[in-house]
């Protein structure tokens, strides 16, 4: 028997982690998760977008529209913050990490203090956004590289049935 050939790549497994990771958030309309990996590939940290430890989901809110401080921008950490601020202890010089949704200007001045050198994303769909532009412009100007995650397959699926195992 041969090993088999349909096995996930490296940029499949953590952005399928960063993705599992999303599913932990409790925001109803952006799940957004992410994960950090060190140059042996080895997960050094996971987020999703949520609130700050010690704050209850249900004592903020989660709308979208709205005067300021009645919605969730002004509370929710995103993911890649999370992920940063919940590594596992170590210098995240020379890491990369893996988003779903292309990391805010927020998010990227921590990415870049951090010393993570590359992001990988799937969606970049803010693309054009002062948001964005302003991301990519500290992203260049500070040496990180970036790019669209390139996958084999659509989807993965997981069962928690363990005669699947």
């Amino acid at each position: 028997m041969s090993a088999r050939k349909d096995y996930i790549t490296w940029d499949e497994y953590f952005m399928g982690v960063a993705l599992l990771s999303g599913r932990r958030s409790k925001d109803p309309s952006t799940q957004v998760g992410a994960c950090i990996v060190n140059s042996q590939n080895k997960i050094v940290g996971a987020g999703y977008n949520g609130l700050p430890i010690g704050c209850s989901d249900a004592d903020f809110p989660w709308e979208k529209q709205g005067d300021f401080l009645n919605t969730k921008y002004p509370y929710v950490c995103h993911a890649e913050l999370n992920a940063i601020l919940n590594n596992i202890g170590m210098d995240l010089s020379g890491c990369r990490i893996y988003t779903a949704l292309f990391p805010c200007n927020e998010c990227s001045k921590a990415i870049i203090q951090s010393g993570i050198k590359e992001v990988i994303f799937l969606s970049d769909k803010y693309d054009g956004t002062d948001v964005s532009i302003a991301s990519k412009k500290m992203l260049d100007t500070a040496g990180v590289a970036y790019r669209k995650v390139i996958v084999q397959r659509e989807c993965i699926e997981l069962s928690f049935n363990e005669k699947d195992v």
